[in-house]
């Protein structure tokens, strides 16, 4: 992927699709910060991933603008540049429409919106700064989800929030695009992450989401972080503005399909 000695930053990289997007970096010869609102898992990350390569934990609230900016100041102290930033960190919070507050409405985009707009515009600076110097300009990649498309009643915030990070993604590609600088999203489907893993423990909640995935299953975080590190080197260097979905064949389905179960 001709990623070898670049550096990047991988927010709410603690765990999940995070994580392993760090970890494939790492693999692919990327020195990592990642950064984390768990001072805890963070840790334990970095602890782990730093038998694969150079990783820098920092913790950092990326809906609060002084956290983005020490959390970028303590990536480039401690890795010396920025390449690659990847604006991960999001959250959910489900309510009935009628139920949900104004608190948790602005708690969720604050986080899943206004903290890529945050990093996004710290970071590409940075960039723009680098290329005027002679260098090569950086990729940035925003998590999406297929939820930016569908509409989930009790999930508000959430789904409004990565509806939002699709535009952003196209208004920061094109406003970056002169500096060569490239901005691209993935939009996951159902990801065995912790959340879903309690999810498919439940065989009546995994049919649920079987039933809406005509691939027959749920996909991995490596296989996120494979997209993840095809943006983030030169084999993606025609492609910006664009949000890829990885989400087993949901988006094109208009029905549900027949699931299998085990009888006894």
């Amino acid at each position: 992927m001709n990623l070898k000695g670049k550096t990047a930053i991988v927010t709410g990289a603690a765990g999940g699709i995070g994580y392993a997007i760090a970890d494939r970096f790492l693999r692919e010869g990327v020195r990592v910060a990642i950064a984390d609102v768990d001072t805890e898992k963070g840790g334990k990350a970095e602890k782990v991933l730093s038998s694969l390569g150079e990783v820098h934990f920092v913790k950092a609230d990326v809906s609060k603008k002084l956290d983005v900016h020490n959390m970028v100041a303590s990536a480039i102290d401690a890795l010396g540049d920025i390449d690659i930033l990847v604006n991960n960190a999001g959250i959910v919070h489900g309510a009935d429409f009628l139920e949900l507050s104004e608190e948790d409405f602005d708690r969720v985009m604050g986080v899943n919106l206004k903290g890529a707009f945050l990093t996004g515009q710290a970071v590409a600076r940075l960039m723009v700064e680098k290329v005027e110097k002679g260098g090569a300009p950086g990729a940035i990649i925003n998590m999406s989800s297929v939820n930016a498309v569908f509409a989930i009643a009790n999930q508000v915030p959430y789904s409004v929030s990565k509806g939002g990070v699709n535009q952003l993604t196209k208004v920061m590609a094109l406003a970056l695009a002169p500096h060569g600088i490239r901005v691209n999203a993935i939009g996951p489907g159902s990801i065995m992450t912790e959340m879903l893993a309690s999810v498919n423990a439940d065989p009546a909640a995994a049919a649920r989401v079987l039933s809406r995935t005509p691939m027959g299953r749920i996909g991995e975080p490596s296989e996120i972080a494979s997209i993840a590190a095809f943006l983030a080197s030169d084999e993606a260097s025609y492609v910006t503005g664009q949000t890829i979905y990885a989400d087993g064949g949901r988006l094109p389905l208009n029905y549900t399909v027949p699931v299998k179960t085990d009888k006894k």
